[in-house]
């Protein structure tokens, strides 16, 4: 027994477990004031930065272990527990909850792990899958929620867990951390997953895996999926409650509304914004058997909407994920929402605003990326410094619905489209209804014009589009395949075929230049037009790895 104990406290060490709130780490502050000058001369105003980031290293020396063995009381040992303290349950066990996590004094961890079947998981940056669910502990519930939170409950961190519903149950929240408080000091907060497994139930679904209404808590190395209803929205993680911050990384999300959330109800805390949030290294994606069109259906129409949506939400870091399969069911296709929304009426502060969507492969849509400045329902503030950069956008449309590559309605301020690579079967961009966008730029793109390029809502393609919602715009040194120079400004390219683009080599999915290409150089910043598929190096490996997608 004491061995087993010891192997766990061994790859706790190893892999340290503390979880703090700093500044944003020096590496991300340099990277982004070197990509920061895509349109300063002109005075737009780029998307600042998160401020504090969740600190997920591990530095972990239990005071005490407490064993719950299988069919053991886990309640029990939580209430007991104190900061500090290792929970160890046994290894396969399942232990029947909901379970309460309450709130301590103090700030020391409480970890909740396996005995003994830590140093059988992947190691801290591997993530996990549903074939490690044989050496987890099993967390479940046939009613409420698996895991419910205390107000001001905190430093809690479970690690190779399995949370579930009872087999035959559907759950509203897997697990909730927070709900209907008023103040942001009263949340729960310093809440981490750590190479876990949530999964609802295969035939019933659950609404949500993880409601994030809390402060300075992620999910890390983790594997969250069949989260979908029907006639319902559905979320891997979603949070419109608490003020964060909060980290996702490396994990595969799925589920059938919006894959990740952030808004989507009106918060009860007053003027509250989720904020803080960083989103990097994960796999988003929807399984080919929810498609009704795909032979592999089987046959329960979930409401499909897409794979991530801000409504409410301000200083949000979108960097290197793959964001795949996505079509029109209870929406019409779009895989990228930033939508600002006044849900539910109450809460006008609403706004999406400093989100930085950089480095991501974006594959197998309808259609690209949605931009929306103000709600078109109920009153909300505006949509503003939203940089989508060095970015590849591939299969948008054919088979999976309308094509349309960026769409920017109602007014935004100050958003950049920069350096990114798009084969789309549609519209290139979209803008319209309403009031025009200001500081737009549009530069250094790779995409094709098809039948409408860049149109707007009852204005000719090219520049009359550009005059009536784009006043000002700085669109320039893009490679707009199939387009007619004479409609659009100055400075742009327009070649008559993809072949003449000059790619290393298109059906392999190499969208580097060739040294001859005209465009090698052409950039406003002298360096290739588009893509630098060099920093997407190891996303495509994503899909590969063991998923919920064709299972």
């Amino acid at each position: 027994m004491r061995s087993e104990v010891r192997a766990v406290l061994l790859t706790l060490v190893a892999a340290g477990t503390c979880l703090a709130v700093s500044t944003a780490p020096a590496s991300v502050r340099k990277a982004t004031r070197k990509s920061i000058d895509p349109a300063e001369a002109s005075g737009r105003r780029q998307p600042e930065l998160p401020r504090t980031d969740v600190d997920t290293g591990i530095q972990f020396r239990p005071v005490r272990t407490i064993q719950v063995p299988a069919h053991g009381d886990f309640q029990a040992a939580l209430d007991e527990a104190e900061p500090g303290d290792l929970i160890a349950l046994e290894k396969g066990a399942t232990y029947q909850g909901p379970f309460r996590l309450p709130r301590k004094e103090g700030s020391g961890w409480i970890v909740i792990a396996a005995r003994a079947a830590v140093a059988s998981l992947p190691r801290p940056g591997q993530r996990v899958g549903p074939s490690n669910a044989s050496t987890m502990p099993k967390l479940v519930a046939a009613s409420n929620s698996v895991i419910v939170t205390e107000r001001r409950a905190h430093h809690y961190r479970f690690i190779g867990i399995e949370f579930s519903p009872a087999p035959g149950t559907f759950l509203r929240d897997l697990v909730q951390l927070g709900l209907n408080e008023t103040a942001a000091e009263d949340v729960p907060h310093h809440i981490i997953f750590d190479r876990c497994y949530l999964h609802g139930d295969a035939q019933k679904g659950t609404r949500r895996g993880i409601a994030m209404n809390s402060r300075a808590t992620a999910v890390i190395d983790s594997y969250l999926s069949d989260f979908k209803e029907v006639g319902a929205d559905s979320q891997a993680i979603a949070g419109w409650n608490g003020p964060g911050p909060f980290k996702i990384i490396n994990s595969f999300l799925e589920a059938a509304g919006e894959n990740v959330m952030f808004g989507g109800a009106d918060p009860t805390i007053p003027e509250l914004v989720p904020a803080d949030i960083v989103i990097r290294g994960n796999h988003l994606a929807k399984p080919l058997r929810w498609q009704a069109d795909d032979p592999r259906f089987e046959g329960t129409h979930w409401s499909v909407k897409n794979l991530f949506e801000l409504k409410n939400a301000r200083r949000v870091l979108v960097d290197g994920n793959v964001f795949e399969y996505n079509w029109p069911e209870s929406q019409n296709g779009f895989a990228i929402l930033f939508t600002v929304r006044n849900q539910d009426g109450g809460a006008p502060w609403s706004v999406v605003e400093d989100v930085t969507f950089a480095n991501n492969v974006v594959r197998h849509v309808a259609s690209g990326v949605n931009v929306l400045g103000r709600d078109d329902i109920r009153p909300s503030q505006q949509t503003a410094r939203i940089a989508i950069r060095n970015n590849l956008f591939v299969d948008v449309g054919g088979r999976w619905g309308a094509g349309r590559l960026f769409q920017l309605l109602d007014g935004t301020v100050d958003v950049s489209i920069d350096h990114n690579t798009g084969l789309q079967s549609d519209t290139l961009l979209l803008g319209g209804d309403h009031a025009p966008h200001r500081g737009f730029v549009f530069q250094n793109n790779i995409a094709l014009h098809n039948r409408y390029g860049i149109i707007g809502s009852g204005t000719a393609p090219g520049q009359a589009t550009l005059d009536r919602y784009f006043p000002g715009a700085l669109v320039r040194r893009n490679v707009i395949v199939g387009g007619q120079p004479d409609r659009y400004p100055a400075g742009n390219f327009f070649p008559a075929s993809i072949d003449q683009v000059g790619f290393v080599a298109l059906q392999d999915g190499d969208y580097r230049l060739v040294p001859s290409s005209s465009y090698r150089r052409a950039g406003t910043d002298g360096r290739p037009i588009g893509v630098n598929l060099d920093a997407l190096a190891g996303l495509s490996a994503i899909s590969h790895q063991p998923s919920a997608i064709n299972h």
